[in-house]
């Protein structure tokens, strides 16, 4: 039986209720805006403020507010445990390849682009988790990495565990997520990135990262986005795509600067910083050397094709 249907049925019930539970909130929001609105809109029409309408608009407002703090918590189905197939457990020489396999039931989205900078560009960017902060700032609203609270370097990779924080209370990801959540950053060779997401109860995000050298200022991008999310899966490709498309605009600028600087001094280990938002693309300097060497390693995305076609 697929582990992923075979949740026990309390678990469902839960979920199914504080799904409900927050779909009944997020429907009161706009009832409450369209009822202030109407109420204020009757109120300046005769051009007259009295005390009673004054009183009306304080009670709607008031009842508005306090609604807005009445908002369903998940932190009851947060506490279930996540589907280990979903987790990154081996980095070895084939993990790249297996992990894609293992996963190819979740598949939902994939992406390829040609992008005319150095892929060590991109190996940069990925593996620095404080762009989290400054490049995706915007698609993000205002994440915070709060702490790095695991790292395991492997013999051609490693594994990083980090905890984000959302800074703002209107941040729209709170609905779904909770406020402070330990996020996955795998690298499994030179040319592949795992990002593993939380999103509420055992349900995560999965993206995979693949890199390829075309030329030193060229490289492809594959982008392969898994998911155990019940959500209708239409649905849910769209989503994956707009967001894969808006982090995509936003790494651009960011990669053409890289692209202007001396890649090698940014792969210089003398160079790197030992702040533990950086722990990982250290041990990618430490096991892959300078970019010239880096350019040199051995390609792992030639089983790319086969991979894609059995997922």
């Amino acid at each position: 039986m697929d582990k992923l249907t075979s949740e026990p049925t309390p678990v469902k019930i839960s979920e199914f209720v504080t799904n409900l539970r927050n779909g009944i909130w997020l429907l009161g929001i706009p009832s409450w805006l369209f009822g202030i609105t109407d109420r204020s809109m009757a109120t300046l029409a005769d051009g007259y403020l009295s005390a009673m309408d004054l009183m009306q608009l304080f009670t709607a407002s008031f009842f508005f507010l306090s609604w807005l703090c009445l908002k369903p918590d998940r932190v009851e189905i947060d506490n279930y445990p996540t589907d280990v197939s979903l987790i990154p457990h081996e980095i070895n020489p084939e993990s790249a390849q297996n992990r894609m396999l293992e996963l190819r039931q979740l598949h939902m989205i994939s992406q390829e682009y040609i992008l005319p900078f150095s892929h060590l560009c991109q190996i940069y960017h990925l593996l620095n988790l404080k762009h989290l902060e400054t490049v995706h700032n915007f698609s993000l609203s205002n994440l915070r990495v709060v702490s790095v609270t695991h790292f395991q370097p492997t013999a051609i990779g490693g594994i990083i565990k980090f905890q984000t924080m959302l800074d703002s209370d209107f941040n729209a990801l709170r609905i779904w997520r909770r406020p402070i959540v330990e996020v996955i950053l795998a690298l499994h060779n030179p040319h592949t990135v795992e990002l593993n997401i939380p999103v509420y109860g055992n349900k995560r995000i999965v993206v995979m990262f693949n890199v390829e050298p075309i030329s030193n200022k060229e490289h492809r991008l594959f982008i392969d986005i898994y998911s155990n999310l019940n959500w209708p899966k239409p649905l849910l490709q769209v989503l994956l795509h707009l967001a894969s498309c808006l982090t995509l605009f936003e790494d651009m600028p960011y990669l053409r600067k890289l692209a202007e600087r001396n890649i090698d001094r940014l792969f210089n280990a003398n160079m790197v910083s030992s702040h533990e938002t950086a722990w990982l693309f250290r041990r990618f300097v430490e096991l892959y050397g300078s970019a010239r060497k880096s350019s040199q390693s051995v390609k792992v995305l030639e089983s790319k094709d086969k991979v894609r076609e059995m997922a």
